[in-house]
C-alpha cells in the first residue's frame, strides 16, 4: 500500500488539486510541504493534532516538512470558521506563543540534520510595503472570487472587516514566498483552508508561471454529531501538560463516543488498518478496550510512554479500591474557603469549575450526578470537614466520566 493509499484508507484526505501529481510527490518523498500554525494561544491543542500527525506520516516517507509559525498572519486573524472577529494580539504575545509551539512540535517532527524546517512568516510579512502588495499581489486576486470563498461566508453574515479580508492574500503570499526560497511545492491544511490554499497556488502560477505547486486538505476531526473534536466543558484539550494534564488528555480520548472511536484510531494513531478492521465489529466491553488503546496511543505520542502508563493506571485505579489517584486532576483548597471547618459540595463544584454557578451545581446534585468518595450526594447542603482533605484528599465524580481530587493547600 502506498502512502497516498493509506491516507485515503485512513479517511485523512478531503480535497487535492492534481491527484496524480500529489501521488507522485508524496509516494516518492519528493514533497517539500508546509502547514501553517497561527500562534493565537500559548499551546497547541487537539485541533492541531491532525496536521501534526500528517506531518509525521509524510516525513517518515521521506518528504520534508516546513512548520510555518504565523507570527505575521496572527496579527490579522483567520476568519475561517469564525462568526466574530478574533481578538487582536500584541507582538509580545505572538512571539511568546510561537516559542511555546516550537517546543511542542519537536515531539512530532524531526528537525535534525535539515530533515524539517521551522520558519516564521513574521520574517517577511511584517516588512512588506503596502503599495507594493497592492500592485504586485493584490492585482492577482479577484474580489468576486474571494467573496465566494467558503472561509468568508460565515463572517459575511455579521460583517467582514477589511483587516480579515486580507488574510487570504497573506496566506497565499506565504506559499509564494516559501516556493521561491525553500522550493516548497506543497501546502497542507484543514479543509476549511481550501480557498486560501488555492489562492496561493494561483499566485505562484500568475507571478512565476509555474504549474507544479499542489495543495491538499485534511479531513476535519469531527465527532458523530458533526462538531469539531477537542473541546470539553472546561474548554479546549491542550497539548501542554500544564493546561491539560496527561490524565485529562487520556480521559478525553478514553471517553469518546462509541461512534467515533474507530475513526479516531484510523486518523490519529499508528495502529495498523488490519487491527482497526478487526475492532470495527467490537461492541460493549471490547469497544471499551478499543477506547483504552486509542487513549494510550495518543497520550504516548503527546506526553511519552511513562505518562501514558501513569494515566492509564490512574484511570484504572478509579474503579478499584485502593487505586493510585495521585495523578488525577486536582483542585487545591485554602482554609479560608471553609466555613466553620467545613465546605459544601456546591462550593466544591464551583471551585473546580465543574459547575458555572451555584444554581447549576444544585441541579447536578438534584439529578444524582455527583458522588463523593464513591457515595452519591443527595443534598446540596452536604458539607465536608477540613480533615477529609489531608493525604490523598477527597475524590469527586461528576456524571459518568469526570473525576476531580480536592486537597488542602
Amino acid at each position: 500500500m502506498t502512502l497516498y493509499d493509506e491516507l485515503i484508507a485512513r479517511d485523512l484526505i478531503a480535497q487535492v488539486t492534481d491527484e496524480e501529481q500529489v501521488k507522485e510527490l508524496i509516494n516518492n518523498g519528493k514533497a517539500t510541504f508546509y502547514i501553517g500554525f497561527d500562534p493565537t494561544a500559548d499551546s497547541l491543542h487537539v485541533g492541531h493534532f491532525m496536521a501534526l500527525c500528517l506531518m509525521r506520516r509524510l516525513q517518515s516517507n521521506g518528504n520534508k516538512p516546513i512548520a510555518l509559525l504565523g507570527g505575521g498572519t496572527a496579527m490579522i486573524g483567520d476568519p475561517s470558521g469564525k462568526t466574530d472577529m478574533r481578538k487582536m494580539m500584541t507582538q509580545a504575545d505572538i512571539d511568546h506563543n510561537a516559542e511555546c509551539f516550537k517546543k511542542q512540535m519537536a515531539r512530532f517532527i524531526d528537525f535534525s540534520d535539515g530533515k524539517a524546517l521551522m520558519v516564521n512568516n513574521a520574517e517577511w510579512l511584517l516588512h512588506l510595503n503596502y503599495l507594493d502588495v497592492l500592485r504586485e499581489v493584490g492585482a492577482c486576486f479577484s474580489v468576486n472570487n474571494m467573496l465566494r470563498a467558503e472561509c468568508y461566508k460565515q463572517r459575511m453574515e455579521k460583517g467582514l472587516t477589511f483587516l480579515e479580508f486580507n488574510y487570504m492574500i497573506m496566506q497565499s503570499y506565504d506559499f509564494y514566498y516559501l516556493y521561491q526560497k525553500y522550493g516548497c511545492n506543497f501546502q497542507f491544511g484543514g479543509d476549511d483552508q481550501w480557498s486560501n490554499m488555492l489562492g496561493g497556488r494561483e499566485l505562484i502560477r500568475r507571478k512565476l508561471g509555474k504549474e507544479d505547486a499542489q495543495a491538499m486538505t485534511i479531513t476535519l476531526l469531527l465527532n458523530s454529531e458533526g462538531k469539531k473534536m477537542g473541546k470539553t466543558v472546561s474548554g479546549a484539550v491542550w497539548l501542554d501538560p500544564e493546561k491539560t494534564s496527561p490524565y485529562e488528555f487520556y480521559q478525553y480520548w478514553r471517553n469518546v463516543e462509541d461512534a467515533d472511536v474507530i475513526k479516531c484510531l484510523k486518523m490519529l494513531t499508528d495502529v495498523s488498518l488490519e487491527e482497526i478492521a478487526e475492532m470495527e465489529s467490537w461492541k460493549d466491553q471490547e469497544l471499551n478496550k478499543a477506547k483504552t488503546i486509542l487513549a494510550h496511543e495518543l497520550t504516548k505520542l503527546v506526553h511519552g510512554e511513562e505518562e501514558a502508563e501513569k494515566a492509564q493506571k490512574t484511570a484504572e485505579g478509579l474503579f478499584a479500591s485502593g487505586g493510585d489517584v495521585s495523578d488525577m486532576p486536582s483542585t487545591e483548597l485554602k482554609k479560608d474557603q471553609f466555613d466553620d471547618g467545613a465546605i459544601t459540595v456546591v462550593k466544591l463544584l464551583t471551585a473546580a469549575n465543574l459547575a458555572s454557578s451555584n444554581k447549576e451545581a444544585k441541579t447536578l446534585i438534584k439529578q444524582g450526578g455527583v458522588q463523593i468518595n464513591g457515595e452519591k450526594v443527595e443534598e446540596f447542603t452536604t458539607a465536608y470537614p477540613v480533615a477529609l482533605f489531608d493525604g490523598d484528599g477527597l475524590v469527586m465524580k461528576k456524571g459518568k466520566k469526570v473525576y476531580r481530587r480536592f486537597i488542602l493547600k
